[in-house]
């Protein structure tokens, strides 16, 4: 089995600071039922996909850029909470004090990051093909990683500061849906 990593950008998951500790990182690093173009086909994680990998309890580190050298956080410490709920995959990250901690909220409270990343191994899915395009429907996974990216695959989820007001006419959006056709273009795909 391949270890896979998607990524998703935080608006719609609203992945914030803890309103009473700004150490404390909240959001949703998999979004369920939300199809995403992956170039050559498209995926859907679906409702019930962690529940096993978090029922086992597995061991889960929370990373910059999916690099191990780069922890944030941990399940297995308890600086890393996990859970599912209808929306999906929700993260609690406590940052350690470190300078990679510190730069980090940093880097979210500019907007300079806005997206998470999940690593993982397939264990259950199904394809299926509609108007000759086909679509992976993932229902069970191994667990390895939740990280904050630069490069997300996935498009429904943001990061923000709790204590930060939306902008309006914040054209992030767009920018970043113009840098990923560029990225995906020069990809794999």
């Amino acid at each position: 089995m391949k270890n896979e990593q998607r990524a998703i950008n935080f608006e719609a998951a609203e992945f914030r600071f803890d309103e009473e500790n700004s150490n404390i990182l909240e959001g949703y690093a998999s979004v369920f039922n939300s199809k995403t173009n992956l170039g050559r086909f498209d995926e859907i994680i679906e409702p019930g996909a962690f529940t096993r990998a978090l029922s086992e309890e597995q061991d889960v580190r929370a990373l910059i850029d999916h690099d191990s050298g780069r922890i944030i956080g941990r399940t297995k410490n308890g600086t890393l909470e996990l859970r599912e709920d209808s929306k999906g995959l929700h993260s609690r990250i406590t940052l350690p004090d470190t300078q990679d901690g510190r730069d980090l909220a940093t880097l979210i409270e500019l907007g300079t990051l806005d997206a998470m990343s999940f690593g993982f191994t397939v264990k259950g899915d199904r394809w299926e093909k509609n108007e000759g395009r086909n679509t992976r429907h993932i229902s069970d996974v191994d667990l390895y990683d939740v990280s904050i990216v630069a490069y997300p695959a996935y498009a429904d989820t943001s990061v923000a500061m709790r204590s930060m007001p939306q902008e309006q006419g914040d054209n992030r959006r767009l920018r970043f849906d113009l840098l990923l056709k560029r990225f995906r273009a020069n990809s794999w795909q």
